[in-house]
C-alpha cells in the first residue's frame, strides 16, 4: 500500500503538498482521556516553521493548526484525530522554470519514473514541508508520554559541517537547546555553527549536519525482538525524514574501534533496587528492546539540494542545460530539523508503548 501512513496501533497517515491546500494528518489510536490544546501542537510546530530565523527559509508561514476531530471538551475520545494546517505564503511562480528539467539531487527525476508525472510546484510531497504534519501528530504523543511515563525528547544539532559539540547528552534539556538559532546547546559550538551557515548562505550554497536523538525515562521492555526492533523502527523513522542519509544508535559506528570486553555494558542494582546498566554503549536498547538507559542515537543530514549555484543538468528530454535555483530554501535544514527527530522519536515510542500494553494483559486481568 502507499507509503502514506506510519505505525500500527498509534498509526498516523499524512496528507497535503508544498504548495497545495495545505497540510493535514489523521492521528489513529490515541487513548481517550488526554488532554490536549491547540496551544500544545502548535509549540512545537513553531520550533519547525520557516521564516523563524535568518538560518532559515523566508517562507513566512504561520503554520497555524486546526484540530478537526477526535476532540471534547478539550479531551481526546479515542476516535480519529484529523490536524490541518492551511498554506499561506506559496510562491509556485518560482518553480516555474524547473517545470522540464531535473533539479540535482532531487526527486524530480525518481518521482517521473515511478509515476509518470510529478508536481513541481515546491517539489509536492517530497518537500520538506510533508513534515508539518509529523511533527503536529507528534506533539500528541509527547504530551501523553510526558504525562504518563515522564518520557522526554530532547535532541539537538550536534553537527554542522566539520563543527561539532562534545557535550554530554544526559545534560542536554529543552532550554539548552532552544537558548539560539542553531539548536544546538553548546554556546560557544553553536556560534560557530551560525558563522559556517551564514558563510555558505552568502556563497548561495548549502551544508548538512547531524542531530542526536535523547529519549530519557523510557521502560524497560518497548520493543519486539525480530523484525520490529525498537531501534529497527526509529531508524526507518529517521530514514524517512527529507535528506537523511545515516542513522546509528549508541556507540554506531564508533563501537567497531573497542573490543567486547570495552564496549559490553555491565548490570548491577541500584539503590532504588533497579537492575541497570554501569554504561550504555547500547544506546538504551539490548536486543532490540528497550532496557530502561537513556536511548541515543545520531542522524545525518545531507546539504539541502536546492542552491543558488549554477548546476549542470538535464531536461525531461535528456537535453543538456544549466540551473540556478529560485526560491526560498534552508542553508542548512538541521535547525528546523530537531522538533521533526523528536515527533517521529515520539511517534515510535507511543506505538511500542501500546504494542507492549496491548500484548502483556495478564489472563486474570481479563474481563470478557
Amino acid at each position: 500500500m502507499p507509503g502514506n501512513s506510519f505505525g500500527q496501533l498509534f498509526r498516523i497517515t499524512t496528507c497535503g503538498e508544498s504548495h497545495g491546500g495545505g497540510l493535514g494528518v489523521i492521528v489513529d489510536g490515541c487513548p481517550p482521556g488526554l488532554r490536549i490544546s491547540q496551544e500544545d501542537i502548535q509549540h512545537e510546530l513553531d520550533r519547525r516553521r520557516p521564516g523563524q530565523s535568518a538560518l532559515t527559509t523566508p517562507r513566512n508561514e504561520k503554520d497555524r493548526i486546526h484540530i478537526l476531530s477526535g476532540m471534547s471538551g478539550g479531551v481526546t475520545m479515542g476516535t480519529p484525530i484529523l490536524l490541518l494546517a492551511y498554506n499561506e505564503d506559496v510562491k509556485s511562480q518560482d518553480y516555474k522554470e524547473l517545470k522540464k528539467l531535473f533539479r540535482p539531487s532531487h526527486a524530480d527525476y525518481t518521482y517521473l519514473a515511478k509515476y509518470g508525472l510529478r508536481d513541481w510546484h515546491g517539489s509536492g510531497r517530497a518537500s520538506a514541508r510533508e513534515t508539518l504534519a509529523r511533527v503536529a501528530a507528534g506533539a500528541i504523543a509527547q504530551k501523553f508520554l510526558k504525562e504518563k511515563l515522564g518520557i522526554t525528547f530532547t535532541s539537538y544539532v550536534e553537527q554542522v559541517g566539520s563543527v561539532h559539540t562534545s557535550m554530554d547528552h544526559e545534560k542536554v534539556n529543552r532550554k539548552l537547546i532552544d537558548a539560539n538559532i542553531v539548536r544546538c546547546p553548546d554556546e560557544e559550538a553553536a556560534k560557530r555553527m551560525i558563522r559556517l551557515i551564514e558563510k555558505v548562505k552568502r556563497e548561495k550554497d548549502s551544508i548538512g549536519g547531524a542531530i542526536t536523538g535523547v529519549i530519557k525515562n523510557v521502560p524497560a521492555g518497548l520493543g519486539e525482538p525480530v523484525f520490529d526492533k525498537l531501534p529497527a523502527d526509529l531508524g526507518k523513522a529517521m530514514l524517512s525524514i527529507n535528506a537523511v542519509k545515516g542513522f546509528e544508535i549508541g556507540s554506531g559506528f564508533d563501537g567497531i574501534k573497542l573490543k567486547g570486553s570495552q564496549h559490553n555494558d555491565e548490570f548491577y542494582k541500584n539503590k532504588k533496587g533497579q537492575i541497570r546498566t554501569k554504561t550504555n554503549h547500547a544506546g538504551g536498547v539490548l536486543g532490540g528492546i528497550s532496557n530502561g538507559e537513556t536511548i541515543y542515537f545520531r542522524v545525518a543530514f545531507k546539504p539541502v539540494a536546492t542552491i543558488g549555484k549554477k548546476q549542470n543538468t538535464v531536461t525531461a528530454k535528456g537535453e543538456r542545460t544549466t540551473v540556478e535555483a529560485v526560491g526560498r530554501h534552508d542553508p542548512c535544514v538541521v535547525p528546523r530539523a530537531v522538533p521533526i527527530v523528536d515527533a517521529m522519536s515520539a511517534l515510535v515510542i507511543m506505538d511500542h508503548y501500546l504494542r507492549h500494553k496491548a500484548q502483556n494483559v495478564r489472563i486474570k486481568d481479563q474481563k470478557l
